[in-house]
């Protein structure tokens, strides 16, 4: 069987998959306070199109997705598709990364799927107010007690905290304690400028090795050995439950082993992060593609994928990065 590889011999097994552009948050690191605008309904992939996509991808060596949004909750029979998508012998694992304002009442039906395996929660703060301000929206209570029941559930949590310069990084020591007695992984992000704008202006930049030299002023840290296609590094500290890792994702030092794709909800082929698109599966296979058509393509589109996501941003046609997280798949 052909294997997704691309040209400098990175084996391609993880995608992560837009199920919807919509959100019902508005967090400012990812859109203006006024939303984005969003794509009508049937320029959105089906879920019968989303699960031949990642059939034909599975057939070729992808073994995990990470479901996004958006919000993937907001899509009505979300879990419906998870349960769809379990049924795929060839995945390993599911994931999905959720802000936590909706998923609370589907806990236990996900258990039982089984191939879920981690949910990344969103939560840049820890003070009611200050989450409030970022998400504009007044959810804290709601993922508060979401971000509860799942550390209690058979799932694998992880906390995002997206580093903002000048809001929450007082609160990266707070969220390193918060990992004493409880069974979950802080993992603080680089920001990035995916909020509908492009890059902000920052009072300082909160790059990895500042955020780690912030929490080495408290913590005595262990660096854990990860999979060599992490996109975090992780830590434990003695004595601690939980672990904390940082992603680069901003300075980019992860990209030599990356083994990921993307595809936006509309059906965009994304080889990276930084790129502006390099595909519409959607027409494609709206277009009347066989799966031996998709086949040829996947591995056509991979050998084109860039050394790393400086390379991918400089080869941009649509200017610089702007676009929404939401848009995008966070």
């Amino acid at each position: 069987m052909s294997k997704l590889v691309d040209n400098f011999g990175r084996q391609i097994a993880y995608i992560r998959l837009a199920v919807t552009d919509r959100c019902n948050l508005r967090c400012q690191y990812c859109m203006p306070a006024h939303g984005i605008d969003i794509v009508p309904k049937q320029e959105l992939l089906t879920f019968k199109e989303m699960y031949r996509l990642i059939r034909v991808l599975t057939e070729l060596g992808v073994t995990k997705v990470r479901l996004t949004g958006g919000e993937p909750f907001v899509r009505k029979d979300f879990v419906g598709f998870l349960e769809m998508l379990s049924y795929n012998d060839l995945l390993d694992a599911i994931n999905i990364t959720t802000n936590g304002a909706l998923i609370s009442k589907h806990i236990t039906e996900i258990e039982r799927l089984g191939k879920v395996k981690n949910i990344n929660l969103s939560i840049d703060s820890l003070q009611a107010v200050k989450f409030n301000e970022i998400t504009r929206r007044n959810a804290f209570d709601e993922v508060f007690n979401t971000m509860g029941l799942l550390e209690k559930s058979s799932l694998n949590l992880k906390l995002n905290v997206v580093v903002q310069s000048g809001i929450n990084t007082d609160e990266i020591k707070d969220f390193v304690r918060f990992t004493k007695d409880r069974n979950l992984a802080v993992r603080f992000i680089e920001e990035m400028p995916f909020n509908g704008k492009g890059q902000r202006e920052m009072q300082e930049n909160w790059t990895f090795n500042k955020i780690l030299n912030e929490i080495k002023t408290e913590f005595e840290v262990t660096e854990i050995q990860s999979e060599k296609s992490s996109t975090s590094r992780n830590y434990a500290i003695e004595n601690h439950r939980g672990t904390f890792g940082i992603i680069p994702a901003f300075t980019r030092t992860i990209c030599n082993d990356c083994n990921r794709i993307r595809i936006t909800s509309t059906g965009t082929f994304k080889n990276c992060l930084f790129d502006d698109g390099v595909f519409n599966l959607r027409d494609f296979i709206r277009n009347g593609a066989s799966n031996d058509d998709l086949k040829k393509l996947f591995l056509s589109l991979v050998k084109a994928k860039p050394a790393n996501g400086f390379v991918a941003e400089a080869n941009r046609t649509n200017g610089d990065v702007s676009e929404s997280m939401s848009t995008i798949g966070g």
